[in-house]
This record gives structure tokens, sequence and C-alpha cells, in this order.
């Protein structure tokens, strides 16, 4: 059976998910097969912070995630004015994984 493509999609959310968790850095590994995206909360001053929330995406599920979030920071900045760069965050290396060795 032929699903229609113009039917609307159904999605629900549980209230958990509904609540959300909050992020303010993302990690972004792959390989040849998926990315993955850690969302992390980092709070000044503690030195360590725990990742929230994993997502594994194919890559042409990345790209069209790419295009989507572009789209919508540019909706977002047309609305509301530029959004100010920040300043570059430096993640250990062996950050959710061994240490490469050579």
């Amino acid at each position: 059976m032929e699903q229609n493509p113009n039917a609307p999609l159904n999605i629900e959310i549980s209230e958990e998910i509904a609540e959300g968790a909050y992020a303010n850095l993302a990690i972004i590994t792959h390989s040849n097969a998926e990315f993955v995206i850690d969302f992390v909360n980092v709070m000044p001053g503690t030195p360590k912070s725990k990742v929230k929330s994993r997502v594994i995406l194919t890559p042409m599920h990345a790209k069209r995630f790419m295009k989507a979030l572009v789209e919508n920071v540019e909706r977002y900045e047309e609305a509301n004015g530029p959004i100010g760069d920040i300043s570059p965050v430096e993640i250990p290396l062996n950050f959710g994984g061994p240490t490469a060795q050579a």
C-alpha cells in the first residue's frame, strides 16, 4: 500500500520530551555512515559537563538538517536582527571516546 506524500504527518511528543533539555554546546562527530550530535550544557566554573541529548543522523538527513537550520537562522535574523558571533570553545580531543594514538 502506497502512502500519499501530500498527506499530513501525525507527530506525537511525550511530556518529558516536550520539556526539552537546555544545551549551550553541540559537539559533532561523524563516520562514513552517520553524524552524531551531542548536546551539552556547560556551566561556567564547572570542570565537568554531561551530554544532555544525542542525535544520530544519516549523512543525507544531516545535510537536510543543516539547510533547515540555516533557513531558520536567516528568518530569525530578518525578524530580530543579527545574532552576534561567540568566541570559540576548545573541546578536548578525547571527548566521548578513547584518546587517539599513532
